[in-house]
């Protein structure tokens, strides 16, 4: 059984920082690309930052410079270290994991974890 859960989401200040988990079990974790998006209310989910199983990052202009994606293949975790938080963070953080090969595409979500900036 897949399970992603993700943890460290919270109230925060503007200007604060707040580091997210994800924990995987039941996937090969180095062979995914680990993703986080974020869904605010009434506004469509999008994504944040993603780590691929060959350790390439990539960023949503919004946040870079402020958000660091990480990942610790020994404990099957990624991290979304996020600072210089805007009240426009605000929402539903995911992580997803996510496999391709040449037969299929293989894609896990979390349950997600609240974000709230207040100004």
């Amino acid at each position: 059984q897949v399970r992603l859960v993700e943890s460290g989401g919270g109230l925060v200040q503007a200007g604060g920082s707040l580091r997210l988990s994800c924990a995987a079990s039941g996937i090969i974790f180095s062979d995914n690309d680990m993703s986080w998006h974020r869904q605010a209310p009434g506004k469509q989910r999008e994504l944040v930052a993603v780590t691929t199983s060959g350790g390439r990052t990539n960023y949503a202009d919004s946040v870079k410079g402020r958000f660091t994606i990480s990942r610790d293949n020994a404990k099957n975790t990624v991290y979304l270290q996020m600072n210089s938080l805007k009240p426009e963070d605000t929402g539903v953080y995911y992580c997803k994991a996510e496999r391709r090969t040449i037969l299929r595409t293989t894609a896990y979500w979390g349950q997600g974890t609240q974000v709230t900036v207040s100004s």
